[in-house]
């Protein structure tokens, strides 16, 4: 067995992360061969089977876990040792504007918001609220120095830009107070279930949920922001789902949040430019500091 090479560690953390070869190739500015190659090459050096080929997909082998837990944990020294090289430096000082939708200023930044800013001396945030088809102009045109989306929602990285994958929000289903605490599967199917606008954050989480729970019957009222949500389900008007962060502010009387098996999570991505300028070292530093902080957050939800 050979020693690992953690380059091609990336190439297989990218794969576990975006589901597909494919997904993965496209993350990381490479054709899906190359992801194939150096993928193939890591399991002959370590005379292990990483993945599990089938007609749907790749799948991670026991193997294959093992290695992601370690890439991931080489993937947090790195971010940590790279925050802390640049602290040891003379003091960076500059403006980092943050792009994001609601909920992730509203349930993630904003309430440390004060820790964020104790963590970076000299560097002033901005922080914009934006529509996810706003965000990617915002980039564009340099109004933001980094975005934050739904990885679901997106229709591509630019060829100048690089992700950093940040946080798995978990979705909930969100009902009325009244509704029973042990609701069967039958009950929850026979529930008036709330529609979503074509544009809505959560449109194709719900229409997933239904489909997979066997729900048939024409979605009642309609909403496309997620405060228009929790009121319905307040007034008793049906059930949806939403995500963990949307959550965190004090619900409306009537409301109850249930967890559920099967529901998956929205990946949220941090996106910057990644040119040879950039990103400037201000904008490093708040990257590493946002990438800490979710962290922490999510391992607060455990």
């Amino acid at each position: 067995m050979a020693d690992i090479d953690s380059t091609r560690l990336t190439f297989l953390l990218a794969v576990a992360r975006h589901g597909s070869i494919l997904a993965a190739a496209d993350s990381l500015h490479v054709t899906a061969s190359a992801v194939s190659q150096q993928i193939s090459r890591l399991e002959r050096e370590q005379g292990v089977a990483l993945l599990d080929r089938g007609p749907r997909g790749v799948t991670l082998t026991l193997s294959g876990r093992i290695l992601v837990e370690a890439a991931e944990s080489i993937e947090r020294e790195l971010t940590d040792a790279r925050g802390r090289l640049i602290e040891a430096q003379q003091e960076v000082t500059g403006s980092v504007s943050i792009g994001a939708f609601q909920t992730v200023l509203s349930g993630l930044i904003v309430p440390h918001l004060a820790q964020l800013l104790d963590s970076l001396p000299g560097i002033e945030l901005r922080l914009h609220d934006a529509s996810t088809l706003r965000l990617p102009r915002m980039l564009r045109s340099g109004e933001a120095d980094l975005i934050i989306f739904d990885r679901e929602l997106d229709e591509g990285s630019p060829a100048y830009t690089r992700d950093v994958p940040l946080l798995d929000d978990p979705w909930r289903l969100v009902v009325p107070q009244a509704t029973p605490a042990d609701l069967s599967l039958d009950e929850l199917v026979a529930l008036p279930w709330l529609g979503v606008a074509a544009e809505g954050a959560s449109a194709r989480a719900v229409e997933r949920a239904r489909i997979r729970l066997g729900v048939t019957s024409v979605p009642v009222h309609g909403y496309e922001d997620f405060p228009a949500a929790l009121s319905l389900v307040s007034a008793g008007q049906g059930v949806t789902l939403l995500p963990d962060l949307a959550l965190q502010e004090a619900l409306p009387a009537g409301v109850s949040v249930r967890e559920m098996p099967g529901l998956g999570t929205r990946s949220l991505t941090l996106r910057h430019r990644a040119t040879k300028r950039e990103p400037v070292a201000a904008t490093a530093i708040v990257i590493d500091a946002l990438v800490r902080l979710a962290r922490d957050w999510q391992a607060s939800r455990v």
